[in-house]
């Protein structure tokens, strides 16, 4: 997308996330080769924000330290008082100029650029001062589950904790990711209350009062809801990793490389891969990798920060870190490791 001087960006990433059982903050935890918030900041980058904000409050130092390398602003948020309180702390970044935010969480690492990009563009074509992403769940426990009306407008996220039994049977659930127009989003948080179990500012209250005022709340669905999990848990954070390297072995395969066993293959992002490579299962490589054309990886192989010139045969089993391998080279079972 090109530049967007009316467009701006919220990451909310202050939690602390109980259910990862964890010293930790949840948004460092690293899934497929980096911290899961990293994941986030990458997707919303080709969106062109003018601005891009990250709230932050536990372990607020070390998630800092941890952004160095992009181009975000950071917002604190001292007391955990809601989702809703956490975007109003953004406010005084954002300034009065803005005229579309977007607000994600930094623990849905699997979220696309493309999704993001169409769902702004719907918001800007729609016209309504709120645009919800959704999806549809087998099981949407503990997800907020999306009331709408016949003609499939939304009028109020019900949270989970505050469900009926009814509402709970509800499928289509929210994502957390929402367009909204900056003087309506603002306005509306402060106007909200903490009427509700957790006694906090829920930013899903924007909705149920833009249908007051008689405003229509549009829906942005997502057809495939796994990318819009919220990682919770240890389980989830392995579900997602799963997801990002079967992305990436997808993409290598359609790219001209062999891969016998992708479940079990690891390639980082940054590694680079020549055509016709064979890879056979368990293989990891990470680093700054080059493997260059017609190379040969066996079973169990690890590769951490090494170059290997084409037609390079290596043994399974072996383990090699910051080495060159030279054209034509055959790595027998063994531990290659820099000088």
């Amino acid at each position: 997308m090109s530049d967007q001087s009316n467009f701006s960006i919220i990451i909310l990433a202050a939690g602390k996330g109980t259910r990862m059982k964890s010293e930790k903050a949840k948004v460092l935890h690293h899934v497929f080769y980096a911290p899961m918030l990293h994941h986030v900041l990458t997707a919303v980058k080709p969106l062109g924000a003018e601005k891009t904000v990250a709230v932050v409050g536990h372990q607020r130092d070390e998630v800092e330290r941890s952004l160095a390398a992009f181009d975000v602003e950071l917002c604190v948020q001292q007391e955990q008082l809601g989702t809703g309180h956490a975007v109003l702390c953004a406010e005084p970044i954002i300034g009065s100029k803005t005229g579309t935010v977007m607000i994600l969480c930094g623990d849905t690492p699997l979220i696309q650029s493309e999704s993001l990009e169409q769902m702004y563009r719907r918001h800007l074509a729609l016209g309504g001062p709120l645009t919800v992403m959704t999806t549809v769940l087998e099981n949407p426990t503990n997800y907020g589950r999306i009331i709408s009306n016949d003609a499939g407008k939304v009028l109020s996220i019900v949270e989970e904790k505050d469900a009926t039994v009814e509402q709970k049977k509800i499928r289509e659930i929210n994502a957390g990711i929402y367009c909204v127009d900056a003087d309506f989003l603002f306005a509306s948080l402060k106007k909200v209350g903490t009427d509700n179990s957790q006694g906090e500012v829920y930013l899903t209250d924007i909705v149920a009062l833009a249908t007051a005022q008689q405003y229509s709340v549009e829906k942005y669905m997502v057809p495939l809801s796994q990318e819009v999990l919220g990682v919770n848990s240890r389980i989830e954070l392995a579900e997602a990793h799963k997801e990002l390297q079967m992305r990436r072995n997808r993409q290598l395969m359609l790219e001209g490389v062999t891969m016998y066993d992708p479940a079990t293959t690891s390639i980082a992002p940054e590694v680079k891969v020549g055509l016709d490579v064979t890879i056979y299962p368990g293989v990891q490589l990470s680093g700054c990798s080059v493997v260059g054309k017609n190379c040969i990886l066996e079973n169990g192989v690890i590769i951490k920060d090494c170059v290997l010139k084409e037609n390079v045969y290596v043994r399974a089993y072996s383990y090699l870190q910051g080495s060159v391998i030279e054209a034509g080279k055959t790595v027998v079972a063994h531990t290659v490791l820099p000088q």
